[in-house]
């Protein structure tokens, strides 16, 4: 879609402000019902930016791809000049002072960004039902979720409000909620886009991430916005050289796939199962290879996650004390105590709070060695796991979620039901690789998403891969 976009602004077929216009009439006829935007940016500074294109278009001047192609980020990114809320009451009046790296590099490129998607509140939950101010509602099927916690970015692009929109994704909260939705969500390795300017829910396993309408859409953002930052100490200097990658071929004859069994059994609805399992034939009759491995550590993934991700969260949300980044208002405080109190208490939603609350206690003296120090060791087995067995597949395929979207208020009561909507996920954040949902089928009107998997920096190989096994399932 970005090319061609970008092909009809430099042929003068639409100018950047009928474009933008276009975008902004779509969400303001759309969103009524879906409720994807936070906020959104004032018409007249979008406009004022597609203009200074169409000067440059008018005057013979080259444009980048991106240049004139409007885009969202989900609220926990900052953006200057913009609330950032991260889905939450205490931060509902906090005006970001400065711009994420990912955001500013889009900006770079005149990309114009004309909205904040709606969240779960700083990034917890895997339905967009735990925004702090309402939930957002799936474009396939209104009475159903369309997945988190980036579920606004992913009901933005799936209903064509923006052409591509900025997620993060933490235990699976791209790669899911494109899966619900049916579009592409793509997740990099850890290290290969700064985390500068994302409010964070959990250091070692946050990372910014794209969802398009194609992978080639992905590819784009990607390269755009991966590279090393100084203001991100976890981001890698690694080469970012798609063009060279492009010039190695990839055929899907010469390439072993492998099905993790463990990702086929029991959990994992049978229309699913039989839709991803009917993708994969097709992808062997076009000559690749299928192979049954083995990722035994893989059923420890989410209770690793789940003691790791509160232990980071427990920490990182100690800031938010109301004081420096707003907080919520009349409330009746008598000491700094009681500013504390009110203000956490009345500011965080019960999802955040029960994180905490669980983060904080495996960090607690007497239970950091049984529960922390043990959950840290077996990320370590599982990231030994996924090495050996990429030395025998190049790439691994599963279902992206266990079910079907499901309905809204459906799993609301029942914390454990919701956190297993990850459980195909979280195993590639906690190894740091890269994953890619691509839409494979679709039930009764609903989407089904297959996940593909690479090894720890193969980003472009595995775009590459996706590209074609993108043509060849859907």
């Amino acid at each position: 879609m970005i090319k061609e976009l970008h092909q009809k602004l430099i042929n003068k077929e639409i100018t950047a402000v009928d474009l933008a216009r276009c975008y902004l009439n779509t969400i303001e006829e759309k969103d009524k019902q879906i409720n994807a935007f936070l906020s959104l940016i004032e018409e007249e500074k979008v406009l004022k930016q597609a203009e200074q294109i169409d000067e440059k278009i008018n005057k013979g001047e080259n444009i980048n791809l991106l240049e004139g192609i409007p885009f969202a980020v989900k609220d926990n990114m900052l953006a200057l000049g913009t609330k950032t809320t991260a889905g939450s009451k205490i931060l509902e009046n906090y005006e970001s002072s400065f711009e994420s790296t990912a955001v500013k590099l889009l900006k770079d490129q005149r990309a114009i960004l004309i909205g904040k998607t709606n969240m779960d509140e700083f990034a917890m939950g895997s339905s967009t039902e735990n925004s702090a101010f309402f939930p957002t509602k799936n474009p396939c099927d209104l009475t159903r979720v369309p997945g988190g916690s980036s579920g606004g970015s992913a009901a933005a692009v799936k209903s064509e409000m923006v052409p591509f929109a900025l997620g993060s994704d933490t235990g699976g909260s791209v790669r899911q909620p494109a899966s619900f939705c049916g579009i592409v969500g793509f997740k990099p390795s850890y290290g290969t886009v700064s985390r500068h300017g994302l409010i964070a829910m959990a250091s070692s396993l946050d990372i910014i991430s794209p969802l398009t309408q194609s992978v080639e859409d992905a590819e784009i953002i990607f390269k755009v916005i991966a590279g090393q930052d100084s203001m991100d100490s976890t981001s890698l200097n690694i080469p970012i050289d798609l063009d060279k990658e492009k010039n190695k071929e990839f055929k899907i004859e010469n390439s072993v796939f492998g099905l993790p069994k463990e990702y086929f059994q029991k959990g994992l609805d049978d229309v699913i199962k039989k839709k991803v399992e009917e993708a994969i034939k097709k992808i062997e009759a076009q000559g690749a290879k299928i192979k049954e491995v083995s990722l035994s550590t893989s059923l420890y993934a989410l209770p690793c996650y789940y003691i790791i991700m509160p232990a980071e969260i427990s920490a990182n949300l100690a800031r938010f004390d109301g004081i420096r980044y707003g907080g919520v208002k009349d409330l009746k405080i008598e000491n700094l105590r009681d500013l504390y109190f009110k203000n956490r208490g009345k500011g965080f939603g019960p999802e955040v709070r029960r994180r905490i609350i669980l983060g904080t206690y495996v960090l607690s003296s007497g239970y950091y060695d049984a529960y922390y120090k043990k959950a840290q060791q077996v990320r370590k087995l599982i990231n030994e796991d996924f090495n050996k067995v990429f030395k025998e597949v190049d790439f691994l395929i599963t279902p992206t979620s266990p079910t079907l979207p499901f309905k809204i208020g459906e799993k609301s009561d029942n914390p454990l039901a919701m956190y297993l909507s990850d459980v195909f996920t979280v195993g590639a954040n906690i190894s740091g690789v890269p994953a890619i949902n691509l839409p494979c089928a679709w039930e009764n009107n609903l989407p089904i998403g297959l996940q593909l998997i690479g090894s720890y920096l193969s980003d472009y190989q595995l775009l590459q891969a996706a590209k074609l096994i993108e043509k060849i399932i859907i």
